[in-house]
């Protein structure tokens, strides 16, 4: 029995392989003082899956720890200062239509206003891309417990480009993409060994813009 519950243990501990890659094209210098802000804007389409919330909170959470946090804005607090221009039928629903948007007249004062010096405009998501295997489970007088295993592929994917809302110019973009293999075992209980290559794609594009925003390698 003894035996029985450390190998549970240890498998609940084991997880599942995630690869992950990063990329970076700057198209200009960068740097941020204490006084100024950014904010994360999520994709929000409304007619076509959007990027999660649950992803832009994961990296504003790894943006404000460490010893350089940076002072982020949120986003809710950003679309009401700039009211109406992020409303459903005019907000815009790309990185390219911000262009557009920022030429706005009044536009730029209110972002002066709110001390934002750089929006980093978060689009992306993650699915499933593969899945297979089987698993049985059985119930009796005697017992019950379920035997085989499944498993399936996620890839997230996401970019964050970033804008320079004091000059209104974008700055660049980074990439995240990871893909991982997840696994559930039926021995008697399932036992899953998740990846999770959001929190990896998260935890790389979080690093990535810090180092991209303060200038600091």
């Amino acid at each position: 029995m003894k035996r029985l519950s450390f190998l549970l243990v240890a498998l609940f501990s084991v997880s599942g392989c995630v690869s992950s890659r990063i990329e970076q094209s700057r198209e200009a210098t960068t740097g941020i003082t204490s006084e100024e802000a950014m904010v994360l804007l999520g994709r929000a389409s409304y007619n076509e899956k959007q990027t999660e919330d649950s992803f832009t909170d994961c990296i504003a959470q790894a943006l404000n720890q460490g010893s350089n946090p940076i002072r982020l804005i949120p986003q809710e607090k950003f679309k009401d200062d700039l009211y109406p221009w992020f409303e459903p039928r005019t907000a815009p629903t790309s990185a390219d239509e911000l262009g557009r948007l920022f030429a706005q007249p009044g536009v730029k004062n209110q972002i002066d206003t709110a001390k934002v010096r750089y929006l980093a405009w978060i689009d992306g998501d993650t699915v499933k891309i593969d899945s297979g295997g089987s698993m049985s489970c059985t119930i009796s007088s005697f017992g019950g417990g379920c035997f085989g295993m499944s498993y399936w592929e996620e890839d997230a994917s996401y970019e964050a480009s970033i804008w320079d809302l004091q000059s209104m110019t974008s700055t660049g973009q980074i990439s995240a993409d990871a893909t991982g293999t997840s696994y559930i075992a039926g021995l008697i209980v399932p036992i899953p060994i998740l990846a999770r290559p959001g929190n990896a794609a998260c935890k790389g594009l979080a690093n990535q813009l810090r180092e991209f925003i303060t200038g600091e390698s």
